[in-house]
């Protein structure tokens, strides 16, 4: 009788150390995941604060620069742009790449006078590096075009909306 009993106990301790592996290869799925989204906020941010802080010291492309120097001089000249907030939305599964679409939102705000073209410059520069810094973060720069868009993580494709001026 005791042997019975006995054998029974380690199916349940087995069946219970079944179910708990299984729980714990969930949790680290989710964890993973939350993971890089934890990790791509953080690059972002890191990203808009260089695309908004170096105007005049940014390194352009000499075409670019020659445009800006005749054109859009303000942009060269240190700017007081203060960023308000940076946010994403889970744009759903996205087929084409079989991953999450992540899509960023800068929201900011230029203490300067500057025109609609003038402040798309700069909001294309803050989401140029907040793509950059991502892309740098989960190493997938050959992944990707020279714009970094989009860029990819091992769960997610991350993208960016225009700079909204507040």
């Amino acid at each position: 009788m005791k042997l019975e009993n006995n054998g029974q106990a380690s199916a349940e301790y087995l069946l219970l150390f079944g179910v708990l592996i299984v729980i714990l290869m969930i949790s680290i799925s989710f964890i993973a995941s939350q993971n890089e989204l934890t990790m791509a906020m953080a690059a972002a941010k890191n990203g808009v604060n260089d695309g908004s802080l170096y105007a005049s010291s940014a390194i352009y492309p000499s075409d670019t620069y020659n445009e800006y120097s005749r054109a859009n001089y303000e942009l060269l000249i240190p700017s007081s742009v203060e960023i308000v907030n940076v946010s994403y939305v889970n744009m759903g599964y996205d087929s084409n790449f079989e991953k999450e679409k992540i899509q960023f939102k800068v929201y900011a705000h230029s203490s300067k006078d500057l025109s609609k073209k003038e402040l798309d410059s700069i909001g294309d520069r803050i989401n140029y590096n907040l793509r950059k810094s991502v892309a740098l973060t989960f190493e997938s720069t050959k992944a990707t075009n020279k714009l970094y868009n989009p860029v990819f993580s091992n769960h997610y494709i991350f993208t960016t909306a225009n700079v909204k001026w507040v």
